[in-house]
């Protein structure tokens, strides 16, 4: 148990508070800015952290008059650690060279580590741009569990320490709270906010599935765009979701291990990688969708584009045809604008006109005729 944390100096009550303190003996979660802040005046750390918590910084009592603390444990967490109290952390607490580098560095990979005498679990959450429904932000969680309480570290404010310890407070008359059941919190918590956004994306697909071949082409504009964003926000979370099945299929591995500092076996009943298998095949099973949807709806615009095409065709063979009857036409009675002689110009009388007036007409009612019969019979 540590027995001299100091060194840390309080800069000013402007801070936010950084560190959370439970423990089964308090009637409260302790906060502070900083961890000098965390025992009551009086108080040393090591009798916060054995759990001698019999007077708050008022004198007022905080645990029943029976003082039993058997089976005590505690969590701190921490948010934002610096260098010196990572460094101090590590002293008192006898934590390993590689794990203080992993939290430092913010090591993004999920995995769980055992120890001499902790084992380390890092768990990967998220963080929503309110500002970009596809952007999600990946929130490193890092969980140091000791026999008798647990560190968890992370570089950015999220709900899951209050979730848990609200659940705590929930089922404490109910449930043995150890350090291993604060840890399984932590990762079912972290599990469960990715529900709601699983949810969500699965209504989109379903919709984006239905409608991608019976809109109107004047409601098919943001298709492409809202299939282009359910599929990044599919892959976002695939990303996230990553190798957090192997995390806890390891971490349920090793309850079954004769590791002194592995979970211990009344934990193997919380711990299950079902519901985290289920949502990434679901995943999977959506990206699938919106593929499809995809090909279906550029198949789509393909086709449209033929039949539009096909049209042009149409129109412009049409438009040959009467050319083809037109020009010849306009050839003859161009011959009258230009200075040379025509026939009949110096006969009297209408006969040569007529005549070629009556040409012309004849020609023009046969070609067009023509035309018309050789375009329908036209497979």
């Amino acid at each position: 148990m540590p027995s001299g944390i100091g060194g840390i100096i309080n800069t000013g009550h402007d801070r936010p508070y950084r560190f959370s303190f439970y423990s089964n003996a308090l009637s409260a979660t302790i906060h502070a800015r900083s961890i000098s802040e965390l025992p009551a005046e009086g108080q040393s750390f090591e009798d916060l952290f054995n759990g001698d918590h019999s007077k708050n910084g008022n004198g007022n009592s905080l645990v029943g008059s029976g003082g039993d603390f058997e089976g005590n444990t505690w969590w701190l967490d921490v948010q934002c650690p610096t260098d010196e109290e990572m460094k101090m952390l590590s002293k008192v607490f006898s934590i390993h060279p590689l794990t203080t580098e992993d939290i430092q560095m913010e090591e993004t990979r999920e995995k769980i580590e055992l120890f001499r005498n902790y084992y380390l679990v890092c768990f990967r959450s998220f963080d929503q741009d309110p500002y970009s429904p596809t952007h999600l932000e990946p929130l490193n969680m890092y969980i140091i569990v000791f026999r008798e309480g647990t560190l968890s570290f992370h570089y950015r404010p999220t709900p899951h320490p209050q979730n848990v310890r609200r659940r705590i407070t929930q089922l404490k008359d109910y449930i043995s709270v150890t350090s291993d059941w604060i840890s399984y919190a932590l990762i079912d918590d972290i599990t469960d906010a990715f529900g709601p956004l699983i949810q969500s994306i699965e209504y989109e697909v379903d919709s984006i599935d239905e409608l991608v071949l019976i809109l109107k082409d004047t409601e098919q504009s943001d298709m492409l765009r809202r299939i282009g964003t359910c599929r990044k926000k599919v892959m976002g979370l695939l990303r996230l979701m990553g190798n957090k099945a192997d995390v806890v299929k390891g971490l349920a591995k090793r309850c079954n291990e004769n590791w002194r500092v592995a979970p211990t076996s009344d934990i193997v009943r919380y711990i299950t990688q079902d519901h985290l298998i289920t949502m990434t095949q679901n995943l999977n099973h959506y990206e699938k969708i919106l593929s499809r949807s995809h090909s279906n709806y550029l198949a789509q615009i393909s086709i449209e584009m033929t039949d539009a095409n096909n049209q042009i065709n149409d129109v412009l063979s049409k438009l040959t045809a009467l050319g083809t009857v037109l020009i010849p036409m306009n050839l003859v009675t161009g011959l009258w604008g230009m200075n040379v002689h025509v026939p009949g110009q110096g006969v009297d009388g209408y006969a040569w006109f007529v005549s070629i007036i009556a040409g012309l007409v004849a020609f023009a009612v046969i070609g067009g005729y023509s035309t018309y019969k050789f375009m329908v019979r036209r497979p």
